[in-house]
């Protein structure tokens, strides 16, 4: 037996995973297969994968699969990525047709590389997934694209419904475990959001050795830039060479910062040890 097996075994039990099941899920899987579509759902194991194909949403990762930067917390290969592939903008939004989604979300690695960091294949990706698909709501999880104010205009000039950046964690842990995104930065990634009447969205990862206080604190932060979703996971290590758990938060936590959250004014607190970030997604363009 493995280390990392071993470690799995270590999980407490609110931790357990369902098996994905359902009429609608059956039939997005199909269609995921049939047509060799990739979804984050899917390569990520994401433990809320019945739920959300069974609620008609699902969640693509463009401009390849190599970042180029390298975050302690994240399984997502690090190095020098391929150039853009002009085709894909074209074949996400087939694939939304495809899978008759009624909510896409789409994210994507860090494209430092990029004169533009990536943004104008963002922009390019989101209108072609809007034009093939009118009835479907898009949100779009992007990375900080260097506070750069030009840039993450470029993402807002395309309209998508809601424009999610995760904090990932509290100040005082963010040069821990983020390679090169800073606190303050994607702050203010989400104050040029939510000022351009886009519906701003961010979560973060418990369990890395954050205090209670901090964690309000970084609540406090993002209502304080217009933030109105926020949703608040477990971390989990990707792999032994990633950055350990230093605590598996209880579900009375977890729901104990929903309430406090709702307190605050956020309009959506996703609250719990198996939320990810485009869970529930499809409800949070009603904030």
């Amino acid at each position: 037996m493995t280390a990392e097996m071993k470690g799995r075994e270590r999980l407490p039990r609110w931790m357990k995973m369902q098996m994905p099941k359902g009429e609608s899920y059956s039939k997005v899987k199909n269609l995921v297969t049939q047509h060799q579509l990739h979804t984050i759902c899917t390569s990520g194991n994401c433990p809320n994968i019945g739920e959300c194909w069974n609620r008609g949403t699902a969640t693509f990762m463009i401009l390849g699969n190599i970042c180029t930067r390298n975050c302690k917390f994240c399984g997502v290969t690090t190095g020098k990525p391929l150039p853009p592939d002009p085709k894909e903008p074209m074949r996400i939004a087939q694939s939304v047709h495809t899978m008759q989604l009624k909510h896409a979300v789409i994210t994507s690695v860090d494209r430092d590389d990029l004169p533009d960091l990536g943004a104008g294949f963002w922009a390019q990706t989101i209108l072609e997934v809007k034009k093939l698909n009118p009835a479907t709501t898009i949100e779009v999880l992007i990375p900080d694209f260097q506070g750069k104010a030009e840039l993450i205009q470029k993402v807002i000039a395309a309209s998508p419904e809601v424009i999610s950046h995760n904090m990932e964690t509290v100040e005082r842990l963010t040069p821990h475990i983020r390679s090169a995104a800073k606190y303050r930065t994607s702050l203010e990634v989400i104050r040029l959001i939510a000022s351009s009447g886009i519906i701003a969205k961010s979560g973060v990862m418990l369990g890395l050795g954050e205090t209670e206080e901090e964690v309000l604190q970084v609540m406090d932060d993002l209502r304080s830039v217009g933030c109105k979703v926020m949703t608040i996971g477990q971390y989990l290590a990707p792999t032994l060479g990633h950055i350990q758990v230093v605590e598996y938060i209880t579900p009375e936590q977890f729901e104990h910062y929903r309430t406090i959250g709702l307190e605050k004014g956020f309009s959506f607190v996703e609250s719990s040890p198996l939320v990810r970030s485009s869970y529930r997604a499809d409800a949070h363009v009603k904030a």
